[in-house]
């Protein structure tokens, strides 16, 4: 199953930034597609990418709220928010998992040797606050004289986004070194930051900072598709602890918002089935102990 989920990760990479003739037009892909959402973290501007950013259309959306109001206008956004929603309430965090790009990156650079350390548990919740502030209210709250915000989270944060659009933008036209300044050389130093720490710590971004992560964490407890936890099959041995990517203890807590359903616990980790896969409540898999000629009550 780990197989076929490097091969999603891969072909959906590659579909969300499937414009080849970037480096012949040096401008970013304007076509039609460009009005659909990615349902993972991937840049508006990334010169390959044929799809937006939910993040970057939420903060678009805010930001101009107040000017459209004045000017009698109501664009509400019920295509940005609903797809989001349902796209929430669907997969929830599998969708990190499963279809992120960046996310991807992340698992890719864990892979180079080095010491691992676990990622401090609080931090996680730093990723709602970003949600929170710099996502939803400064771009509404925060506005110019003529009723605008900005996306301070993709202006001021968004590491994918100095690595997919920043970086190659100014490769592809030279000219824009001449724009480059403090606010560039600081976003560059939180991409280098979070790309050196994914080879230490499992997807630290992830973990700590990315709020599309935080929004599809919320719907956590009404996902149709989830892992759900046999507590009559579980001995508590913790080997799930140790293959999930995101640091969740799955037999303590079955519902955690960082659980990305890569299904390591279930494949490679629970040897007495007691985790399974559900799909609107409906068992996909679930392994059969009794095959194995043994229970999970009796084993020490």
């Amino acid at each position: 199953m780990e197989f076929i989920r490097k091969w999603v990760q891969t072909v959906a990479f590659f579909f969300m930034n499937s414009y080849w003739a970037f480096p012949w037009t040096a401008t970013i892909y304007q076509g039609p597609l460009k009005v659909v959402c990615a349902p993972g973290l991937n840049c508006y501007s990334c010169p390959a990418a044929i799809v937006s950013c939910p993040i970057g259309a939420i903060q678009q959306l805010l930001l101009s709220v107040r000017l459209t109001l004045s000017n009698g206008q109501y664009f509400l956004g019920f295509y940005v928010v609903g797809s989001l929603g349902i796209l929430g309430s669907m997969f929830g965090r599998m969708i990190c998992g499963w279809f992120c790009p960046f996310g991807y990156l992340q698992e890719l650079l864990h892979k180079i040797p080095s010491p691992t350390f676990a990622v401090p548990r609080p931090l996680r919740f730093v990723k709602y606050a970003i949600l929170l502030f710099m996502v939803f209210l400064l771009p509404l709250l925060f506005v110019n004289d003529f009723g605008l915000g900005q996306p301070w989270f993709c202006k001021y944060l968004c590491p994918a986004g100095t690595l997919e659009a920043g970086l190659p933008m100014l490769l592809l036209q030279p000219s824009l070194t001449q724009t480059i300044g403090t606010l560039f050389f600081f976003k560059l130093s939180i991409l280098v930051f979070f790309l050196l720490w994914s080879v230490v710590a499992s997807r630290p971004f992830c973990q700590t900072a990315c709020p599309l992560g935080a929004w599809y964490g919320l719907f956590k407890k009404v996902k149709f598709v989830k892992l759900t936890l046999d507590q009559a099959r579980c001995t508590n041995c913790g080997e799930c602890h140790q293959v999930c990517p995101m640091g969740v203890k799955f037999n303590e807590s079955p519902d955690d918002a960082e659980c990305i359903t890569c299904l390591k616990c279930m494949n490679q980790a629970c040897q007495f089935g007691a985790i399974s896969l559900e799909v609107a409540g409906l068992p996909v898999r679930a392994l059969d102990i009794r095959r194995m000629g043994a229970s999970p009550k009796n084993i020490e």
